[in-house]
């Protein structure tokens, strides 16, 4: 039985049992669970929108009381052989449990759940009171300190977060504004019970060809007294294919004692589990059916997949002195054509399944096959793995620690730690897509940068967390899945580019790179030194992070500023970014389109810029494949409509960069390398299975469409390699500003090279004509064709749930192209879009 409406008051810290919880008054207001006290302050009208405007210091005061939740429910006691189990999934943070006037117990960790047997407590002739006080996380750690970084640009000597098993974002990251949440998160429920319960199934896949080969294993509660007449308790096994049918069956016995049994099955002919580039993703079912003769006492179904995933470490032999970090599916290695997950609201109570639903589905749309789930933020709802299940999308799992040193002198928060990390490996290790656990984000790496800095070599606090506490719970709950202790991790120095995973912020933030042990230059910030170009100085194994910042899209942001705030150097404006200094973007933007007069050029510079190098950077990293076997772009998704480094803005528009990742993230992909000495290749790069028999054509024209020369090309591109099919020296090419090279293939999306600056492209000052037609259904089709050479051709419409076939592209003289746009329910018509591309 869900608890799903609760009252919520606020008091000062401490004051909460000198007043009258039990009175009604106005000053309960009423709460879901799951749910965020800041939304239901809105909703009540004690506080504005905290996104909106400047309202994010109006509502700071919320993490500084005391909160009280209170919730009435009928339930009979337990009855003979029963007990009822109040199960918090998820309670943020420091809460005091009462029922019926009786302390349950206190939690300290969001990440854990926790189930108390309440069945003598209910009350049988009437309603029950279920309290719950929140205590500030500042007053828990007011006597705590340890030493910090000065480096990284949160406050955590004043926030303390590394304290708390909490969201560590929510005091504010270089994306997103400090709000700290409190309350129940996580759904609340009572379960009754009787006899025996399950406690947990884990599935296994051990072998996969050329029959699969998995095992279950089921653990039970048997919390009733057995007696010599009662029969056996069993469990029976059911594993059912994708279209239904019964692949396998076992029926498992608990003798007196046991508390878990396993088994291993043999699937003939099975379906495997692949990321979409490589097959489908069939999802199993399991079904256990817990019974006493012929009693049925409880069932559990899951979604499982049959699949095999490793990390491929060992030596690069094409380039010695350095490794391989890549992923291995059933036994082919892959390109991880991913993005890093933040949480998809700073209120992550809040997220419902249909935004994680429409996320991961535009995830799949842009050819994304790996999510990183990033420490700083929380462990996803089950909503999100298994969509994940669904759309073959491998999740790089991080535990929740962040860009901070972790107080591993403090035995509580220890063992907290314990208990989270047991929770959270049972809680996700039978999902398919669960592709690595990894102990934190940037941990070891910055240690190490400091260390380097002061002279030192001193021990990283957290080493006892990702190289103990976290290896050793895996290696008894899940041994199957790959664990990797932090990251940037690996290699002669964390972050090389000889082994492991690097976190590219050479380009944006004006890190030194590390191409082998120590880092090369110092912190640069000028537009040289900062250029996307500099992605092809990368060699790195594996690219865990690397991101350019952009604007959301104008609709977003004149949804949560007030009109006279929508101007660049306004005060709301300015609180969009959270990095510093703000201006930081100008350095990118100087050498590629210039400086923006205002908001509407703001926007598109730098949503071109974004664009722009993440395909830049794409292109480079996967002609290097196998050597470099992995991008994870930063970041994929908002927690808040903010200017920040997302694919997809807060009110869910597709930014410019997610069109050209979706054409650089494709299966099938060509583009173009210019070398040293000016000569160019055409590279095609195939991440599928299948042997691609390319036919291309190469075309040099000028931007007014009349043509320098054309080559056809023909090339078998063997599966999962990424070769050079083409060379044209400098001279032949007869490159020049004002000319484009273009490839086309049926095999893949166009693409071309241009040879100066964007800002620098003698481009038409006209834009393309367009013709647009209103549907029967409402969508619009609209054709563009180009009147001289059109770069960063783009259709706005002002609604932002309208969605576009294409967008952000180029194109030629004489060439036309034709998109759909769609909104559900809204009939569109030509009135309603704007065309745009770039020129100065």
């Amino acid at each position: 039985m869900p608890l799903d409406f609760w009252k919520i008051k606020d008091c000062a810290a401490g004051e909460g049992e000198t007043i009258d919880l039990l009175a009604d008054g106005d000053d309960w207001i009423p709460a879901s669970a799951p749910g965020d006290t800041y939304l239901a302050l809105h909703r009540a009208g004690r506080i504005p929108h905290p996104f909106a405007g400047e309202n994010e210091a109006a509502c700071a005061w919320v993490k500084d009381r005391e909160w009280w939740w209170r919730t009435h429910f009928s339930a009979a006691p337990a009855g003979d052989g029963e007990r009822v189990i109040l199960a918090f999934e998820g309670l943020d943070t420091y809460a005091s449990i009462w029922l019926n006037g009786t302390l349950l117990g206190e939690t300290d960790n969001m990440f854990t759940a926790f189930h108390f047997d309440v069945g003598a407590l209910l009350h049988a002739d009437g309603p029950n009171l279920l309290l719950i006080r929140f205590t500030p996380p500042a007053r828990i750690v007011a006597d705590k300190s340890m030493a910090t970084w000065d480096l990284i640009a949160d406050p955590i000597k004043q926030s303390k977060r590394n304290f708390h098993r909490k969201a560590q974002f929510g005091w504010g990251w270089d994306w997103g504004p400090g709000l700290p949440t409190v309350g129940i998160w996580r759904p609340v429920h009572l379960k009754r019970q009787r006899i025996a319960a399950i406690g947990d199934v884990s599935f296994t896949t051990l072998a996969f060809e050329p029959d699969a080969r998995v095992s279950i294993a089921v653990t039970i509660d048997a919390f009733a007294p057995r007696t010599d007449a009662d029969e056996l308790l069993q469990a029976t096994v059911r594993l059912n294919a994708p279209d239904g049918r019964l692949a396998a069956s076992k029926v498992l016995a608990f003798p007196s004692g046991s508390p878990s049994s396993d088994v291993q099955l043999l699937i003939d002919n099975p379906e495997l589990w692949w990321t979409a580039e490589l097959g489908s993703a069939p999802l199993y079912s399991l079904n256990v059916e817990l019974s006493r003769g012929a009693q049925v006492l409880d069932r559990r179904t899951l979604q499982v997949g049959i699949r095999r995933i490793e990390l491929d470490t060992s030596p690069d032999p094409e380039e010695p002195g350095c490794d391989f970090f890549r992923f291995v599916l059933n036994g082919v290695p892959i390109f991880a054509r991913g993005v890093n997950w933040i949480p998809a609201s700073s209120f992550v109570g809040a997220v419902t399944t249909a935004d994680y639903e429409a996320l991961l589905q535009n995830a799949a749309a842009a050819h994304i096959n790996m999510v990183r789930v990033w420490g700083g933020g929380i462990y996803e709802a089950d909503a999100f793995y298994e969509a994940c299940d669904r759309l073959g999308l491998l999740v790089w799992q991080d535990f929740m620690f962040a860009c901070a040193p972790y107080p591993e002198h403090e035995p509580a928060l220890v063992e907290s730690v314990r208990r989270e990390v047991d929770h959270q490996i049972v809680r996700l290790r039978n999902h398919p897509s669960l592709a690595l656990w990894c102990g934190n984000n940037e941990g070891q790496a910055v240690h190490q940068f400091i260390d380097r800095m002061s002279g030192q070599s001193t021990p990283f606090p957290g080493d006892l967390f990702f190289q103990t506490v976290i290896p050793q719970a895996l290696r008894k709950l899940d041994p199957a899945t790959p664990y990797w202790p932090g990251s940037p991790y690996g290699g002669p120095s964390h972050n090389s580019m000889r082994a492991g995973d690097v976190h590219n912020w050479t380009v944006w933030h004006g890190l030194p790179p590390v191409p082998d042990d120590v880092p090369v230059g110092g912190f640069d910030h000028s537009p040289e030194a900062v250029a996307y170009t500099r992605y092809a100085e990368d060699r790195a194994r594996f690219v865990s992070e690397f991101g350019i910042q952009a604007a959301p899209a104008r609709s977003t942001l004149a949804h949560w500023l007030a009109p006279e705030q929508m101007a660049l150097g306004s005060a709301g404006f300015l609180n969009r970014i959270k990095d510093h200094p703000k201006d930081k973007v100008n350095a990118m933007l100087l050498p590629v389109t210039g400086l923006p007069e205002d908001l509407d050029r703001y926007i598109e510079f730098t949503q071109l810029v974004q664009a722009e190098g993440l395909k830049f950077g794409i292109e480079h990293y996967r002609r290097r494949k196998p050597h470099c076997s992995g991008t994870l772009i930063w970041q994929y998704n908002d927690c808040w409509p903010g200017i920040s480094w997302s694919l997809i803005d807060y009110d869910g528009v597709r930014k410019a960069s997610w069109f050209y990742v979706a054409r650089a993230y494709a299966p099938v992909m060509g583009s173009f390398k210019t070398l040293d000495d000016g000569a160019v290749e055409l590279w095609v790069t195939n991440d599928t299975l299948a042997e691609v028999e390319l036919e291309a054509t190469l075309t040099m024209k000028d931007f007014g469409g009349r043509p320098a020369w054309q080559q056809a090309i023909a090339s078998a591109i063997p599966a999962n390699t990424s070769v050079a099919v083409w060379r044209g020296d400098r001279s032949s090419i007869a490159a020049a500003p004002d000319r484009v090279l273009r490839v086309h293939s049926s095999q893949f999306a166009a693409n071309r090279l241009l040879f100066a600056p964007l800002k620098d492209l003698p481009l038409t000052g006209a834009e393309p004509e367009m013709r647009a037609e209103t549907a029967d259904d409402g969508s619009l089709t609209v054709s563009v064709t180009g009147v001289g050479y059109h770069h960063f051709v783009h259709l706005q419409v002002s609604n932002p749930a309208a969605t576009f076939s294409d967008n952000y592209f180029d194109l030629e003289a004489g060439e036309t192209r034709t998109i759909n746009i769609a909104r559900r329910g809204t009939m569109l018509a030509a009135s309603d879009v704007r065309l745009r591309s770039f020129h100065r």
